[in-house]
């Protein structure tokens, strides 16, 4: 069942034309969920646009999804659907945090140039 609701949630993310969406597998590292999903929209009105979508998609199905947090800024949203978890970012947003390297996971190129700005050095 987490595949198949993780299938859906990166079609309807890519329907959407979220970006940069990052899979990370946490079986066997945590028990809070099987898959943590992580994208980024260009803008708050389209993460939030996003997330609604998600979480209305997923509920049509039967499937639980908790209040989606972070509105109204919009600048990170999660959304919880027990098995995975979708966290949606606006690009900035997103390299300021990187939550992708908490579980060993590169973020994207496109925004390691963003990631630098905090770093305080130039992008590697």
């Amino acid at each position: 069942m987490p595949e198949r609701t993780l299938e859906l949630i990166l079609a309807v993310l890519d329907e959407d034309k979220a970006e940069d969406t990052i899979t990370i597998d946490l079986r066997g590292k945590t028990s809070m969920a099987d898959y943590l999903v992580v994208t980024t929209g260009r803008s708050a009105r389209q993460v939030g646009a996003m997330s609604d979508h998600l979480a209305r998609r997923l509920r049509d199905l039967g499937i639980h999804v908790g209040n989606p947090e972070g509105y109204p800024q919009c600048d990170w949203v999660l959304v919880d659907s027990g098995d995975v978890i979708v966290h949606l970012f606006r690009p900035e947003v997103r390299a300021f945090y990187c939550i992708e390297k908490m579980w060993g996971v590169e973020p994207p190129a496109s925004l390691k140039s963003l990631t630098a700005d905090f770093d305080g050095g130039p992008a590697q």
